[in-house]
């Protein structure tokens, strides 16, 4: 048995536990409970740098929601374009829109953590939502997300927008959030443990019970993090708390980037911090070459490879492809782009790698601002 054999059999194996995986965790996520009448109170915490373009858009849909017991509060982290000028006009319209006072960051922070913990003080809510101000809400998402929590009894739940992608660049890098996600959490594990370790959220819908909040530290305890959605689940956990996620594909969206540039740039920022493990990046990246880049580099050398390599390469892309079909189906995003994956794998694998350098580098930066500062 030739290694190039014995590469695509382990390929072939890692796929279809990817595919299974995928598959099992799409029938245990759940999608969100009708929204049920309730007059706790929610705080709603945007963190704003520069965010002209975005900021009356996000507000106006929170002031919108069918659930009337919301403040929105804004952090207007020393804007230089038209935001806070923006915010206050938000704010003298509608009483339940709050601007929080900025400050010159602190040594040692990262300003979306420094801008959420500071909301955080001034909040009154029983449940605070972190989120972004590129992310748009339905009239419902506040309801339904309150009820879903509750059906669900978890203090953080948290889920991913439906993400709106335009350019190539888009399409391929923004749905391996959900390609990793969900074929490589187990979901089974982090509803029946409380290990940091089998947890996930996003920075985008970050939906959290008051007390859970205050006993994990909140922000401050990864005030130099890039990944708020990694850290605050983690950190829930660790403080006895249970989180889980939910499909909120239906309740809100977001346009993360535009175009290349864009995405490349915010994915390094944190890419490498979501595994925070370098011989996980490696494993990881392996993987990936078993299971996309073998397999096509075996098809295009159709005729001079025996028989049965080429049935077993076709064999890997074609369960990635499931895969990446019923996960695109489920959330809303285009699936003529499966036919590329192996590119987006190359891709993502690239910013991964490239991320890690920025990491052990002290590079990374973000909206002007280096990791912890």
């Amino acid at each position: 048995m030739t290694t190039l054999l014995v590469l695509l059999i382990v390929g072939v194996c890692f796929a279809s536990m990817t595919l299974i995986m995928t598959l099992i965790n799409l029938s245990l996520w759940p999608r969100p409970e009708p929204g049920a009448a309730s007059e706790e109170l929610v705080s709603v915490c945007v963190p704003a740098r520069n965010e002209e373009r975005n900021i009356r858009e996000v507000v106006e849909s929170l002031l919108a929601q069918d659930h009337r017991a919301v403040e929105v509060l804004v952090y207007d982290d020393q804007s230089t374009d038209a935001t806070g000028r923006i915010v206050a006009e938000l704010a003298a319209r509608d009483a339940r829109v709050r601007v929080v006072a900025s400050m010159q960051l602190p040594a040692g922070w990262n300003g979306k953590q420094h801008a959420c913990w500071r909301m955080s003080k001034e909040a009154r809510g029983a449940w605070l939502l972190f989120t972004d101000a590129d992310v748009r809400f339905a009239p419902d998402c506040v309801s339904r997300t309150l009820a879903t929590a509750k059906a669900m009894d978890v203090p953080l739940l948290s889920g991913f927008p439906r993400q709106v992608v335009e350019t190539l660049a888009e399409r391929l890098t923004v749905p391996m959030i959900f390609f990793i996600l969900l074929g490589y959490l187990p979901f089974a594990r982090m509803r029946t443990r409380l290990d940091p370790s089998a947890s996930a959220g996003c920075g985008q819908f970050l939906f959290v019970r008051r007390d859970a909040y205050d006993a994990s530290g909140g922000h401050e305890g990864f005030k130099a993090s890039m990944h708020d959605g990694i850290r605050l689940p983690r950190a829930v956990r660790k403080a006895g708390f249970r989180s889980d996620l939910f499909d909120c594909t239906d309740l809100c969206e977001c346009r993360m980037y535009f175009g290349w540039g864009s995405a490349w740039r915010g994915f390094a920022k944190n890419a490498y911090e979501g595994l925070g493990n370098p011989f996980l990046l490696a494993f990881v990246t392996v993987v990936h070459a078993l299971t996309a880049v073998l397999p096509l580099g075996v098809l295009a050398a159709w005729g001079s490879v025996p028989w049965p390599m080429p049935l077993l390469a076709g064999l890997c892309l074609a369960m990635a492809a499931v895969q990446r079909v019923a996960i695109h189906r489920r959330v809303r995003l285009p699936v003529w782009v499966v036919a590329l994956h192996p590119v987006a794998i190359v891709v993502m694998t690239a910013i991964q790698w490239h991320s890690f350098v920025l990491h052990v580098t002290g590079r990374r930066t973000w909206r002007g601002r280096v990791s912890g500062g």
